[in-house]
Parts: C-alpha cells; sequence; structure tokens
C-alpha cells in the first residue's frame, strides 16, 4: 500500500468511526465511543466454571471433576500450568519446615492431587523429586523442581482424563449476576462468543478477572516487582556451583534427580552480597536473580528478572512498557552470565514465558483475611481445608516451631457473592502473609478445597456459605488432603 492508498484509507476509517458514535453513543466530544449492538450469544450448560487454568486452576479443574461434576476450564493461553511453568524457580512446599527446627517432626503437609501431579511427572523424568536441602534449609527443607514443558503436557493430560472440557485459547471477558449471584460467564475465542451457565464459579486467575467482572470487592495492592524468566541452556550446573563456593557465596544447595541420574545438583543459591562486586552490580541493575533450579544437564531452568511495573498490572499500557524492558533485561542477562560465570561462556535463552508473571494483582474481599499472625502462630481454624508450612520470606519469617497454619474455607469465599470462590494468590490483604499464601504448593492446595467445594455446592444447588464444612473435609480427606488433626 502506497502513502496515497494509505491515506484514503484511514479517511475511510474516520468516517465509520463518525457513523459509528452518531448511531451509538456518547455525545461527548472529548471522548468517542461505540454502543456494540446486542445479540444472541450459544450458551453451554455446565456444574462448575474455572477461570484460569494456572497453578491453583488445574487442580481446582480437576478436583471438581473428580467429584463428578461437569466442570468448564478457561484458558486465554494454549496450556494449563500458569506461574508453575513460567515464573517459579521451584514448587514450594510440599514439606514443613523441618530442618530449621531440632525439635520438629519432618512430614509432608500437602498431598492430594498436588502429588499426584508429581508423581506423574516423576513417571516421565520430568521433576527432581523432593530433593532434600543440605545448605539453606532455613529457607525451605525441599526443593522440588519440575521440567516446565511437561508439566504442561502431564496436567494437560489428566484435565482431559478427569472429563474436564477444557477451553483453551480462551478469553473471560464478562460475568453475568442475578442478585447476589452469578448465573455465568462471556467467553470468547475464535470460535466465537458464548456464555456458559454454572452453579458455581471459581476465580483462578490470579490477577481477579471472574471476580472483578462480577463485581467482588477487590484492591490492588501493587506491592511486588512483576518477573519473566528465562531458561537458559549450554551452561554448567557443576561450574557455577564451583564458581559460588569458591566466592564464598554459596547459600543453598540441593542434590536430586537430574537428568534421570540422582545425586546431582538441582539447586543453587547464592549470597548477594558475597559475589564479586562487577557480577553483583550488573545482575541487581536487571533484577537478576542468582538462584538457579534444574532437572536437566547443562540447564538452567529459571533465571527470573525483576522488575517494578510503572502503574498497576491490570494497567495494559504499563504492562506493555514492562514487558519490552523484562525483555531487554533478559538479553543482557545471558551477556552478564557470560561475562561472569565459568561454564556460561556460550549460554543462550531457550526459553522465556509468554508474558510476564505478576506475584499479587488484585486481591479479592473474602469472608475471611489471613493475617500474619495466623501465619507465623501457626493457626489453624475449625474450618481448615489445607495446612501448609512455608514462607518465602524465611528466615526472618517462619511458622512457629516448623509448624503448620490452616488456611479456612471462609478465606476462599468471595465477600456478597454466593456461587463464587477465589484460589490462588488473590486471598489476603496482608503482604506479610501473603508471603506465604501466594506461593505455588499452596495454591494447589486452595485449588483442591475450591473445585471440591464448587463441585459440592453444584450439586446440592446450594450457596457456598452453606455447605456443611463436615462434607467438604470428609471429601477431601477422601482426596488424599493431609490435615494435623
Amino acid at each position: 500500500m502506497n502513502r496515497r492508498e494509505f491515506s484514503s484509507t484511514m479517511v475511510m476509517l474516520g468516517a465509520g468511526v463518525h457513523a459509528a458514535t452518531a448511531q451509538g453513543a456518547s455525545s461527548d466530544k472529548s471522548a468517542a465511543y461505540y454502543q456494540e449492538p446486542a445479540r444472541k450469544l450459544p450458551v453451554k450448560q455446565c456444574d462448575v466454571v474455572v477461570a484460569g487454568g494456572g497453578t491453583a486452576g488445574v487442580v481446582t479443574a480437576l478436583a471438581s471433576a473428580r467429584q463428578g461434576a461437569k466442570t468448564v476450564l478457561i484458558e486465554k493461553k494454549g496450556y494449563p500450568g500458569g506461574t508453575v511453568t513460567e515464573g517459579g524457580t521451584a514448587l514450594h512446599s510440599f514439606y514443613n519446615l523441618w530442618k530449621a527446627f531440632p525439635n520438629a517432626k519432618k512430614r509432608q503437609v500437602v498431598k492430594g492431587i498436588a502429588q499426584e501431579i508429581i508423581d506423574r511427572l516423576a513417571k516421565v523424568g520430568a521433576t527432581t523429586g523432593h530433593a532434600e536441602m543440605t545448605k539453606g534449609f532455613n529457607y525451605d527443607s525441599m526443593c522440588t523442581a519440575i521440567d516446565t514443558e511437561m508439566y504442561k503436557l502431564v496436567t494437560f493430560e489428566m484435565l482431559v482424563e478427569s472429563g474436564v472440557h477444557v477451553c483453551v485459547g480462551t478469553m473471560l471477558v464478562d460475568a453475568i449476576r442475578d442478585g447476589s449471584r452469578i448465573k455465568g460467564v462471556i467467553a470468547e475465542s475464535r470460535s466465537g462468543r458464548e456464555a456458559i451457565f454454572a452453579g458455581s464459579f471459581v476465580d483462578c486467575t490470579a490477577i481477579g478477572d471472574l471476580a472483578a467482572r462480577a463485581g467482588a470487592e477487590y484492591t490492588e495492592p501493587n506491592d511486588y516487582s512483576v518477573a519473566n524468566s528465562i531458561g537458559v541452556a549450554n551452561v554448567s550446573v557443576e561450574k557455577y556451583h564451583e564458581f559460588l563456593k569458591s566466592s564464598g557465596a554459596l547459600k543453598e544447595y540441593s542434590e536430586g534427580m537430574r537428568s534421570g541420574k540422582p545425586g546431582k545438583i538441582v539447586r543453587l543459591h547464592a549470597n548477594g552480597r558475597k559475589l564479586p562486586a562487577e557480577f553483583r552490580a550488573a545482575a541487581g541493575k536487571i533484577g537478576m536473580s542468582v538462584v538457579i533450579t534444574t532437572v536437566h544437564d547443562d540447564y538452567f531452568m529459571f533465571i527470573k528478572l525483576n522488575c517494578r511495573i510503572p502503574g498497576k498490572p491490570t494497567d495494559r499500557d504499563a504492562v506493555t512498557r514492562t514487558e519490552l524492558e523484562l525483555r531487554k533485561r533478559q538479553a543482557k542477562a545471558i551477556q552478564v552470565l557470560r561475562k561472569f560465570v565459568p561454564g556460561c561462556e556460550k549460554a543462550f535463552i531457550a526459553r522465556t514465558s509468554p508474558t510476564l508473571c505478576i506475584r499479587r494483582g488484585r486481591r479479592i474481599v473474602c469472608d475471611y483475611d489471613i493475617t500474619h499472625e495466623d501465619v507465623i502462630g501457626g493457626r489453624h481454624f475449625a474450618d481448615d481445608i489445607m495446612v501448609y508450612g512455608f514462607h518465602d520470606s524465611a528466615p526472618r519469617y517462619q511458622i512457629a516451631n516448623g509448624g503448620t497454619y490452616g488456611i479456612p474455607y471462609k478465606a476462599l469465599r468471595a465477600a456478597k457473592i454466593d456461587n463464587l470462590l477465589v484460589a490462588g494468590m488473590m486471598i489476603t490483604s496482608d503482604h506479610r502473609a501473603h508471603m506465604s499464601t501466594r506461593n505455588t504448593v499452596c495454591c494447589m492446595g486452595q485449588g483442591q478445597a475450591a473445585g471440591t467445594a464448587a463441585a459440592l455446592c453444584a450439586a446440592k444447588k446450594c450457596a457456598m456459605r452453606d455447605l456443611p464444612y463436615t462434607e467438604l473435609r470428609k471429601a477431601l480427606e477422601t482426596g488424599g488432603v493431609y490435615f494435623e488433626s
């Protein structure tokens, strides 16, 4: 198209916009609006809608379908997995922090569907297994790393096997309210626009898209950096280990399954203050994390690049600017590794996340707001739906005596909406408490509870608040969920 043709086209487009404005919307000349014409949408009926197929969403949908509920999972990407496959280093944590407390008893406190996923990954050589930390265990007693690509495949297969109707490449664009209940959602894909009606709904979008569109109360704390991680290939895990040791900077160390062999290094982390000054400065300038985990030889599964977003994670234009900045930082990270880290002289990017990863988006107001004191005090509730023992701010904050605290069912119920649960990083307003509840394994545990509850409520045709806790507890125990008492 030449310049004259382009100009003519823009004139015609402009005429179309003016015509649309005249037909429809605001007469306010300071802003243009377009009034969408009403149209009939095809309707799909199901029992439970799960929005978001990420860390919590996969487990939520599995739990719902296994209770016999006709379950629809809506995911905008082409695969499930979320932060587990895109934003983490390892899965924290299936165990309590027993190694930091001499009198604490070792116990696996998250089991059920989350452990089943690890078992399936182990069968195809796609996890380190629960590898014990031998250095740095005042942060976590175990390192459970996974192959990001195999996680996508394995969980996708599990969803289909369980009878979940998986809708990938699909955006949730609106919610249909009927008084204090959600009647349905509107979804859109290349197949078109449709309404999906259900009895129960679970928001696992991480950013609270369904809850916000349904009119739930929320805040946007914007109190974390965002990140985009890269997988780095053609590197030497052993030489990185020697580099950290020789610098006196080795902070965390763990051995597990790597490339099908046990007893291999699978996690390394550095004390940044003890790293060579030039490397420390270069890494700090681009927000580069110096922790690595891997399940393969010659590969760093995650190198995270962090950045503060100049706005909120719900601000499209702020996100766009940050996406570009993070891509620039990824390229610089390779230069830093090649220059300063032995064994990385020919490193290259083998994987990136498709979009930046958040640590918190919208915080949804729920019937109960978990506090910092609840977490570090090891508080349990009469309506516990899981227990958890990891804190991402350890050793500064740790659950008392290497124990656990409970996530209560009421902490997943969106306030003032009868049939909406939220699972994942959207609960608790307390930043310190959120440093525990937002972690991957906690989100998975929340997912099993939310999916189970949603299915039970759909079957009983009752509101989330009317579900007897004894029924939920029994179903969770049958599903392999661990409770302290």
